[in-house]
């Protein structure tokens, strides 16, 4: 077997046991009376564009696409997704103090309004994800005109 063969062997071998060590894609179970559009009602296309998003990274509504049982991707979507629960979390909405989550409506729009969020790299494979100008100013609008959002209150 030449050097080369052993290489490519010793890849494909490597690339077979990674395999093994998939993500846990089990969604953690919340409280609906929780969840940012239960408690905020916003319109139903203002919903829409949240769910669409939003809530693949920032809920425990997370929907796992079939290349996220493929090591190593799987394991950069699921950092990803651990990241966005912890820094934004829609399912865990009614636990933020009012000072959190005024904060968080302000990183919330800026975020969009800045074409920050969604990520690139999330809506290259969803492309239903991606914020048209009007969908950003709708949704920023919208935002901003929560209680408290622009108050200084924070």
């Amino acid at each position: 077997m030449t050097l080369k063969t052993k290489i490519i062997a010793g890849v494909i071998a490597l690339l077979v046991i990674i395999q093994f060590f998939g993500i846990n894609k089990e969604n953690p179970i919340y409280q609906a009376e929780n969840d940012f559009i239960t408690i905020t009602n916003p319109p139903e296309d203002i919903a829409q564009i949240i769910k669409t998003s939003c809530y693949d990274c920032h809920s425990y509504q997370t929907e796992y696409p079939w290349y996220t049982s493929i090591a190593p991707v799987s394991w950069w979507i699921g950092d990803h997704i651990e990241e966005g629960r912890e820094h934004f979390n829609l399912s865990e909405w009614g636990k933020y103090s009012e000072k959190k989550a005024l904060h968080k409506l302000e990183e919330f729009y800026e975020e969009v309004e800045e074409g920050e969020m969604p990520l690139t790299s999330y809506t290259l494979m969803h492309g239903e994800a991606g914020l048209s100008d009007e969908q950003v100013k709708k949704l920023v609008t919208w935002v901003k005109s929560l209680p408290g959002v622009e108050h200084g209150d924070h």
